[in-house]
């Protein structure tokens, strides 16, 4: 099963999906898809490991998602908007790279007998990007999500911490 959990920037999108995982398992798997790009960076990485205990299990993949996924295991993959930046990052801005690598995973991931949430953004909702570049990755963001949620079973977004089912 994969389950999509979208939404704006602090919308309640991790804990909800962390709730959710751990309503499926007493062990789930965070799988972290950001790269350490610096100091600040730091500081919210271990925000985000701050906010699990010891019944989570910790794997750290940049783009080679369904590589580390284990059949009947619950995994919270938090999130795409980074994911996507490290396709987007190692492409050079090639959206139609991207895009493709970034659709040959999630079509890998929807083969495997496991439960896995996804956390992403919905970027389109916010302020019109400025940049060429800021608007091709909006773009390429809109895309995936349209894509993942295609192949979900289940969609919720998250407004102001309220989950409104979706799919």
């Amino acid at each position: 099963m994969i389950w999509m959990i979208t939404g704006g920037a602090r919308s309640g999108k991790s804990s909800y999906g962390q709730n959710l995982a751990l309503s499926f398992s007493q062990s789930p798997t965070y799988l972290a898809t950001a790269r350490h790009w610096d100091g600040d960076f730091e500081k919210r990485i271990e925000r985000h490991r701050g906010d699990r205990d010891e019944r989570w299990t910790l794997i750290e993949e940049e783009k080679n998602i369904s590589k580390v996924i284990e059949v009947e295991k619950v995994y919270m993959i938090d999130c795409v908007t980074l994911w996507l930046t490290n396709f987007f990052i190692d492409e050079k801005n090639d959206i139609e790279v991207c895009l493709t690598k970034a659709k040959q995973e999630i079509d890998e991931l929807a083969k495997l007998n496991a439960t896995i949430i996804f956390i992403t953004n919905e970027l389109g909702m916010g302020v019109h990007a400025e940049t060429e570049m800021g608007r091709k990755f909006v773009d390429l963001q809109g895309w995936v999500n349209q894509y993942l949620a295609q192949k979900s079973t289940k969609a919720t977004l998250m407004v102001s911490g309220i989950p409104v089912q979706i799919k």
